[in-house]
């Protein structure tokens, strides 16, 4: 609820599994109502589904954030839902690397559409068409990454992909900072996520081990020794849709165990 008693309203891309479920969750508790997207239709029924009957006021579509007019409709069935966004979670993202050297067009081209235009395209739509723009009390947040600050090995569509989401957060942060928007980019280190366990996957293809030998060095590399976990990284978020957290934008917010200290 706002202080004015309008209750608000968050858009949550990739809000079915890992970290957007949680992010879900979590403002919901919040008191928000929230609209959820995934690309899966019967993926966004069965969440729907399961936190209203907990009570909570949730709704969704299907949509894909690589595609501006899908990206369109989203945000109009949001506004025809609930009215005007105050909140908008940029979290739909995709893995993907390997030697660089034999990448191809297709999977760079996917990572960076789904990773970092999606973020651009459903931004644009939220701060126009979702009415985020100039709205008092406002809050963007793209989930980004550690390895788009310090970069990953085998990871260069992934990194390149979530440093623009960074880059694209700290710019348009001065630019609305006089609005009453803020945007900040919640920057996960290893979270266990069904996308976590691709990682391992493609990893342990790659050097020709196993998932747990994986498992085992990522989690030697943490100095806390363990992942992260989802509702660990969705706590920033709601912490950051706070009137308490009015002063922080333009930031990029590590949730690593301390696998990154910038």
């Amino acid at each position: 609820m706002s202080s004015t008693g309008v209750p608000r309203t968050a858009l949550v891309t990739g809000g079915t599994s890992g970290i957007g479920l949680a992010v879900v969750r979590t403002l919901a508790e919040r008191g928000l109502r929230v609209f959820l997207c995934a690309r899966s239709a019967e993926n966004v029924a069965a969440v729907v589904k399961e936190l209203r009957a907990e009570g909570f006021d949730v709704d969704g579509r299907e949509g894909d954030v690589r595609s501006p007019d899908s990206v369109r409709q989203v945000v109009r069935a949001a506004v025809d839902r609930y009215g005007p966004l105050t909140v908008l979670v940029n979290n739909a993202g995709r893995n993907g690397g390997g030697p660089t050297a034999r990448i191809t067009d297709e999977l760079w081209n996917d990572v960076i559409d789904t990773n970092l235009n999606s973020v651009f395209y459903m931004t644009r739509e939220a701060l126009t068409t979702g009415g985020l723009e100039g709205r008092e009390g406002g809050r963007i947040i793209s989930i980004a990454s550690t390895g788009g600050k310090q970069g990953v090995p085998l990871g260069a569509p992934y990194s390149a992909s979530k440093s623009g989401v960074i880059g694209f957060t700290k710019a348009l942060a001065k630019e609305l900072a006089q609005t009453g928007v803020t945007v900040n980019a919640v920057c996960p280190g290893y979270v266990e996520t069904p996308m976590a366990v691709r990682v391992r996957q493609a990893y342990a293809a790659t050097w020709e081990t196993t998932e747990d030998d994986v498992l085992g060095r990522f989690n030697d590399k943490i100095p806390m020794g363990r992942y992260s976990t989802p509702r660990e990284v969705a706590g920033l978020v709601g912490y950051l849709v706070t009137e308490e957290a009015a002063s922080i934008t333009a930031q990029a917010l590590n949730v690593c165990g301390g696998l990154g200290s910038y």
